[in-house]
């Protein structure tokens, strides 16, 4: 009988390395270095942009934060606290809470958010 009669568990077939590891993990280094690359120009240059602002603007910024934080963290926690911290005013305050992030989130854009459309780097 000819070889080709042999069944398929008899023979081991070993399947094609489509994906080289080596390779994956190098691409996958690059794409990573990419994004942080990204990331470090763009904070770069909110960095620059903001050397033009007046004091006031900056200063204006931290105490939009430090106010967002104060009332988030102490005032919208005082709902749980008044309804004897039952289920449902924690989740209303979960609820409210992330209404108010989402609204000061908005609002911090509006007023303080930086142009860095004008600031570009040479790519070498």
């Amino acid at each position: 009988m000819p070889d080709d009669s042999l069944s398929t568990s008899e023979v081991e077939i070993e399947p094609p390395e489509f994906i080289d590891k080596k390779e994956e993990a190098e691409a996958a280094f690059w794409r990573l270095k990419r994004a942080a690359d990204l990331w470090r120009e763009n904070r770069v240059k909110r960095v620059l942009a903001q050397e033009g602002e007046s004091i006031f603007r900056t200063v204006g910024r931290v105490m939009y934060v430090i106010t967002c934080i104060l009332f988030d963290g102490l005032i919208l926690i005082e709902l749980p606290i008044y309804f004897d911290r039952t289920a449902v005013a924690w989740t209303l305050y979960i609820l409210i809470l992330i209404f108010a992030v989402r609204f000061q989130y908005e609002f911090y854009k509006k007023w303080f958010e930086v142009d860095i459309s004008q600031i570009e780097f040479e790519n070498h």
